[in-house]
């Protein structure tokens, strides 16, 4: 079973609004798959929305047991703070979770293996698909 962690605009689960900036968002969404179904979902509030400190979000999501992040935008140094957490980070995605998740089960979307420094200057993109 692997635990996805979502940052998200709404509290409503599967049919969250994954968010534009992981860090600030009022919601983590944690979603449980095993294989490609899902067994159970989370919601939580963001302990740290308003304010947060270098690290704090990173280490509370990999608390939480998540394997996996995913929002629309995320600075590098965040990046670097999951990649060396084990924490596989998913950017410049948007939409519903429900749209997201089957991407990236089937392995359509694929995760930064090294922080981009380009992030934060890059407006809302097309996910990254993998060439098939």
């Amino acid at each position: 079973m692997i635990r996805i962690a979502f940052a998200t605009e709404n509290p409503d689960g599967l049919e969250g609004i994954i968010a534009q900036h992981f860090g600030r968002c009022p919601y983590y969404t944690f979603v449980e798959v095993e294989g490609n179904e899902v067994k159970d979902w989370l919601v939580v509030t963001n302990p740290a929305a308003e304010e947060h400190a270098s690290g704090q979000i990173p280490k509370f999501v990999a608390e939480q047991g998540a394997k996996a992040i995913v929002a629309g935008g995320m600075g590098p140094k965040a990046q670097e703070w999951f990649l060396d957490l084990g924490v596989k980070p998913y950017v410049h995605v948007s939409g519903k979770i429900s749209d997201a998740l089957p991407l990236i089960l089937k392995e359509e979307l694929q995760p930064l293996t090294t922080p981009d420094k380009e992030c934060d200057k890059k407006e809302k993109n097309e996910p990254k698909r993998k060439n098939k």
